[in-house]
């Protein structure tokens, strides 16, 4: 499926952010000679479609003093980590929850769950209550905790070359 040029204007004006303003979909709208009406419609299919994911804001953990990162790791039997997965993701203090396969022996584990908190001490709390949730279906559990920031983006579109 390829994009309309509108359609890959529109993502390669939002893909980045949109502008901290009371109306960014106007703005956006305005920069892109569109109505807002016409952008928030096109917006509203491209993620209908599946093209965008989702729109929505991301918080600077860090600035909300959210400081001390942890990425916990477990290792779940394998037909309970789906089901249990989505128990783990749906927790208010989990921001980002995936399975991902096994590289044994070195790495058994199979489901991530990233947990932020103000303190090491409240992370490991956290990481408390997703061990008694997966209880006797997680074999092994660690922790691994962010030691610097890391700039988080995703897949971009490039504009057009000349």
């Amino acid at each position: 499926m390829s994009l309309d040029p509108k359609d890959r204007t529109i993502v390669e004006a939002t893909q980045a952010g949109l502008p901290l303003v009371p109306a960014p979909f106007a703005v956006v709208a305005e920069n892109l000679g569109l109505s807002e009406a016409e952008l928030i419609t096109r917006l509203t299919r491209l993620k209908q479609d599946g093209i965008i994911r989702r729109i929505g804001a991301a918080p600077n953990h860090y600035r909300l003093g959210m400081t001390a990162n942890g990425m916990t790791v477990w290792d779940v039997d394998d037909a309970h980590v789906d089901a249990l997965g989505e128990k783990v993701g749906a927790l208010a203090f989990v921001t980002h929850c995936y399975r991902r396969p096994r590289a044994l022996p070195d790495w058994p584990y199979n489901l991530f769950a990233m947990v932020h908190g103000e303190t090491r001490e409240e992370v490991q709390s956290k990481r408390t209550e997703i061990s008694a949730l997966l209880g006797s279906a997680s074999r092994a559990g660690d922790i691994l905790f962010s030691t610097r920031i890391l700039k988080k983006t995703g897949m971009r579109l490039r504009g057009k070359e000349a």
